[in-house]
């Protein structure tokens, strides 16, 4: 028998509070009992996502959000920028292309962040722009982007801006309201500690106002139909909704609850660091930039005449903790280690050893150990 650990940047580990949750009896979704859950996880998400505007629940993965942003707040022709820097920021320019936008791609290569400046002159110069899509924490590559400066960019100009925090609501500081947000998501199985299957989005008022104008077709994912739905007497959703899984979404947010979002967040930045000074005692290089590296993945480098592709093969099949490779051309050349969700000290760890164990049967020369040793001074100067 061997114990497995998920430390990928999605699909995170799921609390047993939670699976318990989701194991109770079926319920009947037009019932009092129901809304009542959903009513509560609203509010809760509301907290999380630090907005006073309702967060809509769909079932879908992340890449749903990112289409109902498409759909509900343009139309066919609307002139939108793109700011990419990894892989979810370019599915951000092939929806926009798939739904007949006009996309201003801003490019970066993939572990530099986006360069908030960039967006200004763009907007500056066409007063046409109707949006701006960003990704927050992206998960290719670790890098976490300025929205906070880009929000005081946006805030002034006509364009919505749209943002992917998937991997970073939860992990990362986010304040919708005060940072100028207009369209914030996440999915369930990041930082919100459930299994695949949930979007949860919240729009501001800037935002609603371009729904109204837009003309994209949308039914299931309709913002429209959702907010209808969730602002009734008793709140419902406008669709059958995975029901099981809202029932664990509201036990998951009430532990983020307990914990209080300040230290979910302080709690991530911890598990981050440790894992970043427990790398480069391994001798490894971090991909993601000094000033730009998000708490919810760490993806490093892999050694010179190291396959990397064997390095994540090793660490599941023989230590059972499977951990991300790198994505499209960055396959093979560096790994991903999560750390987002339902994560402790330990955790770290653990992965730790288990790849200081398998970069040295590929023979990585390093001081056996050394990486743990680095995780355990980060927590032992910061315990309590």
């Amino acid at each position: 028998m061997r114990k497995r650990y998920l430390m990928t940047p999605g699909p995170t580990p799921v609390p047993a509070e939670v699976l318990l949750a989701q194991a109770r009896p079926i319920i009947h979704h037009r019932t009092a009992e129901f809304s009542g859950i959903l009513e509560q996880v609203t509010t809760d998400l509301k907290y999380i996502f630090q907005t006073r505007n309702e967060v809509m629940t769909f079932a879908a993965s992340g890449t749903g959000a990112m289409e109902s942003a498409v759909a509900n707040l343009f139309s066919r022709g609307d002139k939108v920028v793109v700011a990419s820097n990894g892989k979810f920021g370019e599915r951000f320019a092939e929806l926009t292309q798939a739904y007949g936008l006009e996309a201003i791609n801003i490019k970066y290569d993939w572990g530099k962040m986006v360069v908030p400046q960039d967006i200004e002159v763009k907007l500056a110069a066409d007063s046409e722009i109707k949006g701006v899509f960003v990704v927050h924490s992206e998960t290719s590559t670790g890098v976490l982007n300025d929205i906070k400066a880009i929000g005081e960019i946006v805030k002034d100009h006509q364009a919505v801006l749209v943002v992917d925090s998937i991997t970073g609501i939860g992990a990362v500081e986010l304040k919708m309201d005060d940072w100028h947000l207009d369209v914030v998501m996440t999915g369930s199985q990041k930082g919100l500690m459930l299994p695949p299957g949930l979007a949860c989005v919240a729009i501001s008022d800037k935002a609603a106002r371009a729904m109204e104008t837009s003309t994209l077709p949308k039914y299931y994912f309709s913002y429209k139909s959702a907010l209808k739905a969730l602002r009734k007497a008793v709140p419902t959703t406008p669709f059958t909704p995975p029901v099981s899984l809202i029932i664990g979404l509201s036990a998951a947010l009430k532990m983020m609850r307990e914990e209080g979002l300040e230290n979910v967040i302080k709690r991530h930045s911890l598990l981050a660091e440790a894992t970043r000074k427990g790398l480069e005692a391994m001798g490894l290089w971090l991909f993601a930039p000094e000033k730009g590296r998000s708490s919810a993945v760490t993806p490093a480098w892999v050694p010179d005449g190291i396959d990397g592709k064997a390095v994540v093969k090793i660490m599941k099949e023989k230590y059972g903790i499977t951990i991300a490779g790198g994505q499209s051309h960055l396959a093979g050349k560096i790994f991903r280690f999560g750390h987002l969700g339902y994560f402790d000290r330990f955790d770290i760890i653990g992965g730790l050893a288990a790849l200081e164990m398998t970069l040295t049967e590929l023979g990585h020369k390093f001081e056996l150990g050394s990486g743990v040793k680095a995780a355990e001074q980060v927590f032992m100067e910061n315990a309590k």
